[in-house]
C-alpha cells in the first residue's frame, strides 16, 4: 500500500489501526547521501523532509557536530535539534518489529539506530530512516544515507543489528499529529513505562541467550536510566566477559581492552557513567584511554576521564580533559560545568 503523507485522513488512520496492511511504503521523504560521518544529520534531514522540512545535512551538521570529524551524533542531540525546529519527537527504546510496522502503517517514518558493518571500515553505529515494510518479502524499506534510497532490511537481520543500540527509535512528527502517534504508541508514550518495558525485555533476553553481550549491555543501560548504577555496572561486567562477535567487529584491533566491538563506546557511554557512579574510576580511565588512543577528538571520553581523574585527585589531568572536551564540542554543557566547578574548587 502506497501512502502519501497527505492521504491519511482520520477515517483512514482509524482503518489502518484496526486492520494493518501487509505492506506499506510512505512517499514524500527526500533521500540524501551523507558526507563524512554525517549519517545522523543526513537521516534527520530526511525525516524532517517527510513533513515538509527543507533542511539538509549542510544546515544540520554544523549545529549538531561543530567538529566535522565528530564520530557520533547522539539521539538526544537529534531530538533537541528537531524540537527547536518546531517538531515533536518521541525517542524510545526497546522497540519491536510490530511497533515499527504499526508506526509506518499509521503514516510515521521511523529513525532507527543500528550497528552497521562495511568491508572497508568494519563495525560502527549508523542511523536509517524506515519508510515501509513488506510482510510477504519479510523486509523493511529504508532510506540509507550510505547505500541509498532503495535499501531493504530483512526483519531478523535488522533486529539483531538494532539490538546493539537497545532498539532505539525516533519518531519525528508535527505537533498536530501527536494524538495519532499517542494512539499508535499506547503506553510507550510514557517514558518511565517504556523504560520498564525495556528492562523486562533485556532481562528476558539475558535469560534466553545468556551469551548475548548486547542483551546484557542493554540491561545495564536501562538499569542505569532507572537509577540503579550498581546493578547496571554488574550487567556491563557480564557483557564485557562475553567473547566478541567477529561478524559484527571484523576489523577489531588485537589490543582492544574490552570484548565489546571496538567502536562501541564511541556511541554509548553507559559503562563510563555506571563505573564512575560506583567508584570504579580507574576502569573509566582505562576504557577512555582505549578510545582516545585510537581517536583523539572524542569529547565524551574526555569528559568521563576528566571526572574520574578529578575523583582520584588528578586535578591537572581533569582540567586538561574538560578543556579538550570543550575544544571539540564548545557547547558541551556538562564539560563546561565540570570545568567551572574545578576552577571554583581551586580558588577555595
Amino acid at each position: 500500500m502506497l501512502l502519501p503523507r497527505a492521504a491519511l485522513t482520520l477515517a483512514a488512520f482509524m482503518s489502518l489501526a484496526l486492520a494493518q496492511p501487509g505492506s506499506v511504503f510512505l512517499s514524500g521523504a527526500r533521500h540524501e547521501y551523507q558526507r563524512y560521518n554525517n549519517c545522523g544529520p543526513a537521516t534527520l534531514g530526511m525525516a524532517l523532509s517527510y513533513w515538509g522540512g527543507s533542511l539538509t545535512q549542510y544546515q544540520i551538521a554544523p549545529v549538531l557536530k561543530p567538529n566535522k570529524n565528530d564520530k557520533n551524533v547522539s539521539p538526544e542531540e537529534m531530538v533537541a535539534f528537531a524540537r527547536k525546529q518546531g517538531f515533536g519527537v518521541h525517542a524510545g527504546v526497546a522497540g519491536d518489529l510490530g511497533l515499527l510496522k504499526r508506526l509506518l502503517a499509521g503514516g510515521f517514518p521511523v529513525i532507527i539506530e543500528t550497528w552497521f558493518v562495511t568491508p572497508d571500515h568494519g563495525g560502527m553505529g549508523h542511523y536509517r530512516l524506515l519508510v515501509g515494510y513488506n510482510d510477504r518479502l519479510g523486509h523493511f524499506n529504508a532510506f540509507d544515507s550510505y547505500y541509498g534510497p532503495k535499501v531493504t532490511l530483512r526483519y531478523g537481520e535488522m533486529d539483531a543489528l538494532w539490538q546493539v543500540f537497545n532498539r532505539t527509535y525516533l519518531v519525528v512528527y508535527p505537533p498536530s499529529r501527536k494524538a495519532q502517534l499517542a494512539t499508535l504508541l499506547g503506553r510507550r508514550m510514557n517514558g518511565p513505562t517504556e523504560l520498564r518495558l525495556a528492562r523486562e525485555l533485556a532481562r528476558r533476553e539475558t535469560q534466553a541467550s545468556p551469551h548475548n553481550a548486547f542483551a546484557w549491555f542493554n540491561l545495564g543501560s536501562t538499569l542505569l536510566r532507572l537509577g540503579n548504577a550498581e546493578e547496571a555496572a554488574r550487567a556491563y561486567d557480564r557483557s564485557r566477559q562475553i567473547a566478541p562477535n567477529r561478524t559484527l567487529d571484523p576489523r577489531r584491533p588485537a589490543n582492544a581492552v574490552s570484548h565489546w566491538p571496538w567502536r562501541m563506546l564511541w556511541y554509548q557511554f553507559g559503562p563510563y557513567e555506571a563505573y564512575f557512579k560506583t567508584g570504579r574510576y580507574q576502569e573509566v580511565i582505562t576504557l577512555a584511554n582505549d578510545v582516545l588512543g585510537r581517536i583523539n577528538d572524542h569529547e565524551e571520553s574526555y569528559y568521563w576521564r576528566g571526572l574520574a581523574r578529578k575523583a582520584l585527585g588528578n586535578l591537572e589531568g581533569a582540567r586538561a580533559d574538560f578543556q579538550a572536551a570543550l575544544r571539540y564540542k564548545p557547547g558541551y554543557l556538562e564539560a563546561a560545568t565540570a570545568l567551572q566547578n574545578l576552577r571554583a574548587q581551586g580558588n577555595r
